[in-house]
């Protein structure tokens, strides 16, 4: 994970009762055939940059790239409301009227990506394409290991100890209560464990053209993530080998060659 983002195109957006931080990279499009903007949904603890750093460059050469950051994470401040997959998805509209954003594409990893998902559920009409990556719509879509205290440090799936110490650090040096890290993860945690999930149906109502991404060593199972192409009626499937839950957005060698094509 990298962080060459630049925070100078940053700023703040009264959204929900929030003060988003969100970032604007690239331009706007030209006339109405061009590229609609991309918005950028991290995964859980992480942040823009150490998600989305590296790609962030090359996806804003030909379009305008939104990145912003949810609820207590990287630079919004945490509040009393709970932590949900709704709300992060009402938010994400929230910050598309701020910005007087009609329509965009939304690319979401893991947290980010159940976040995607319940937008294009819940609010089709704003969302063009949609990328999933690392993402699940059942319960029983992780491997039974992620669940498993006592597989970390020993599952080669699992985010290492360094995994864990870079959120740590990059938490501490631009979250706006960084002494709240260990009760924010905990908040995290118990929200990700109350996810529901959605119906078949949800997903078969879809309309959105939709790439799935997932590593081969990834926390979702490469038969659930079959399941959901199956379900959706206009969507790709790429399995990335040799790439991990931590490593799937930082494998551009591999992640590029089925991102590019499919938002053109």
């Amino acid at each position: 994970m990298n962080a060459t983002s630049n925070d100078t195109n940053g700023a703040y957006a009264p959204v929900n009762g929030l003060q988003m931080y969100y970032e604007v990279h690239g331009s706007p499009s030209v006339g109405a055939d061009g590229p609609l903007p991309l918005v950028l949904l991290h995964g859980g603890i992480l942040n823009i940059d150490l998600n989305y750093g590296r790609l962030i460059p090359i996806l804003a050469k030909d379009r305008q790239v939104i990145a912003l950051e949810f609820q207590g994470h990287g630079r919004t401040a945490d509040t009393d409301r709970d932590l949900s997959i709704d709300h992060f998805a009402s938010d994400v509209v929230g910050l598309l009227d701020h910005l007087g954003i009609e329509r965009a594409d939304v690319f979401g990893f893991s947290l980010g990506g159940l976040t995607a998902l319940q937008t294009g559920i819940g609010y089709p009409e704003r969302v063009g394409r949609q990328v999933l990556v690392s993402t699940h719509y059942r319960h029983d879509g992780y491997y039974d290991e992620i669940f498993d205290p006592a597989a970390f440090g020993v599952s080669t799936r699992l985010p290492t100890q360094a995994d864990f110490e870079q959120m740590r650090e990059a938490y501490l040096k631009i979250a706006p209560h960084p002494d709240h890290f260990e009760a924010f993860m905990a908040k995290n945690s118990a929200a990700v464990a109350a996810f529901q999930g959605w119906s078949d149906d949800a997903l078969r109502g879809i309309a959105a053209p939709t790439l799935l991404v997932i590593g081969d060593n990834d926390f979702v199972r490469i038969e659930h993530a079959a399941a959901m192409h199956a379900l959706i009626p206009d969507s790709r499937l790429a399995v990335l080998p040799g790439t991990t839950h931590m490593t799937v957005t930082q494998r551009l060698d591999l992640l590029l060659p089925a991102l590019e094509p499919f938002l053109r």
